[in-house]
């Protein structure tokens, strides 16, 4: 069993429990006083690149990544000559070969590209009401990062001011929140993507968006996720709000309107309800009725004028794998996110979590052996977003160079909504009038914060980038959570490019597997990969024998 190391007192962060892979808590709460590396990344941005107290310490590597199979088991190779993805004006020479000039824009789509500025875009932020309270200071960061952001499903359901009548939608006040938030500061890099369970199918969320925001909006069809294979729920503690979702047809459990629960619910032996959405595909038998299905859902969207389509499927089978691959490739789909188990942000059964799915390196190997079938029959493969449980810049690296030429996005969950919470509990010290609309849970700094600074500006390594893009007098108008997001995926992008510049690879498309090596047999096998002692094996020996 690995046994992930809870402090790393070379960057200073401390973990709650056991973290994850990803480096994260277990549990990660919005009130948190720190300090993991995504929540001081927040903060201080590149900084948290480096090991502390700079200059009067030395430091050492203590991960181990030659047990198990998972990203931590892959390494990324270093070269130590060449240079690739250099274009004029620059040249290949030492003066213009360094890090910063590393490209790490990219594009994603089928006919109409959209641009990104780093290979990152946020998880599905649905109906929870961690993604509802938070949602100006996620939207606003991603447009300012200019990072595709997707609002997840069930958002108008659970809205108790939409108005739906006979299957139409009249009223979406949450959902024209959200994109409009989006948009405030989109300046023409990333993009909103609103996904679409069956609900919000049978709601006509996607009629609604045609007509009132047009081909603006991303649409996304959803499969499934990583973190359970039942679709989404939410938890409820009001009796009322849990009758008023069973009225719009969801599956609310226990049923509120049981006598026995409602009684229960009174002696306050029950104290909440769970809301679960349905599960696609009941109707259908096989990879043909699936696919007919499929191809039906997305020429209607095409109908209705949407001209970019996502997808994303979750931690199934093979089959299901196979079958998003190769149905988002006949349908010409914009993006396919293919998230692995570990993967989630909300609600989720916990041993659900912990049991079922193909883990997210097991699945995003095969994931490339089955693009790669597609290819070599002259089949365009749609582009390809990995996901389930990505938290920084080696993440990026990893999973876009394993899914090359294929893979040109990192979906990430939990991570961005970090700098959310914390920004927002900053923001409720300075503007205690509205702590409670900002969702801040603190009266006063914590010392983790408090060795920072004491003002927004010294606290916050985003703030003057931040500024400069939006003006001085806009400032006030920008939420804290935004400005931390800003400094996150700022750090996750002087990351990548020092990764890729180790690696000799000065734009995002030359990444490749033979950037990667496996730190264990067993990771060689899952991955096909080559063992790290392997690896340029024949090129060494003829260096050798020469």
């Amino acid at each position: 069993m690995i046994q992930w190391f809870k402090n790393n007192d070379a960057i200073g962060t401390v973990n709650r429990g056991v973290p994850c892979e990803s480096g994260l808590c277990t549990l990660c709460d919005s009130a948190c006083k720190g300090k993991c590396e995504t929540w001081l990344s927040s903060l201080k941005g590149r900084k948290l690149l480096y090991p502390r107290n700079f200059g009067r310490t030395t430091s050492g590597s203590s991960h181990i990544s030659t047990m198990g199979v998972g990203y931590h088991s892959i390494r990324i190779q270093g070269y130590a000559y060449g240079a690739k993805g250099i274009e004029p004006p620059l040249t290949r020479n030492a003066d213009d070969c360094l890090f910063t000039n590393a490209d790490i824009t990219t594009e994603l789509g089928n006919k109409e590209k959209i641009k990104c500025r780093i290979p990152v875009m946020t998880g599905a932020l649905g109906s929870t009401f961690v993604a509802r309270n938070y949602w100006e200071s996620f939207a606003v960061g991603a447009a300012l990062s200019g990072i595709p952001i997707v609002v997840g499903e069930n958002v108008v359901g659970v809205d108790k001011l939409s108005i739906i009548k006979k299957g139409k939608i009249e009223k979406a006040p949450e959902l024209d929140r959200r994109i409009e938030t989006f948009f405030r500061y989109f300046d023409g890099y990333g993009a909103i993507i609103v996904q679409m369970n069956v609900e919000d199918t049978r709601n006509g969320v996607a009629e609604y968006i045609m007509n009132k925001y047009g081909n603006k909006v991303i649409m996304e069809l959803k499969w499934g996720q990583g973190a359970k294979n039942i679709g989404g729920e939410i938890q409820v503690s009001s009796i009322e709000f849990a009758k008023f979702l069973k009225d719009r047809a969801y599956l609310v459990d226990p049923d509120p309107y049981s006598p026995i629960v409602e009684s229960a619910f009174n002696a306050k032996a029950i104290s909440s309800f769970a809301r679960h959405s349905r599960l696609g595909g009941t109707d259908l038998s096989s990879p043909e009725e699936v696919r007919e299905s499929f191809m039906n859902d997305v020429a209607h969207l095409r109908k209705l004028g949407f001209s970019r389509i996502t997808l994303k499927t979750g931690a199934y089978d093979m089959e299901a794998l196979a079958m998003a691959i190769r149905f988002s490739a006949d349908a010409e789909l914009d993006l396919l996110t293919i998230d692995g188990s570990g993967g989630g942000t909300g609600m989720s059964p916990w041993n659900m979590m912990q049991h079922w799915g193909i883990p997210s390196l097991a699945l995003h190997s095969k994931a490339y052996e089955y693009c790669r079938i597609l290819d070599d029959r002259g089949i365009k493969v749609p582009d390809i977003s990995f996901a389930g449980g990505f938290a920084r810049e080696d993440h990026i690296f990893k999973a876009i160079a394993l899914g090359a030429p294929y893979s040109k996005m990192v979906c990430m969950g939990r991570a961005p909504m970090i700098p959310g919470f914390l920004g927002s509990n900053i923001e409720g010290v300075f503007k205690p009038r509205k702590r409670a609309e900002l969702y801040g849970h603190w009266e006063s700094l914590p010392p983790a914060v408090k060795e920072f600074g004491k003002e927004p500006e010294q606290i916050f390594a985003g703030w003057e980038p931040v500024q400069e893009k939006v003006g001085k007098d806009e400032m006030k108008n920008i939420p804290f959570g935004a400005i931390a997001m800003y400094a996150y995926i700022d750090k996750l992008a002087g990351g990548l490019q020092q990764f890729m510049a180790g690696a000799r690879k000065f734009k995002i498309d030359e990444l490749s597997r033979d950037d990667l090596v496996a730190a264990n047999r067993e990771t060689e096998e899952v991955t096909g990969l080559a063992f790290m002692t392997d690896a340029k094996n024949e090129e060494a020996l003829k260096v050798l024998k020469s």
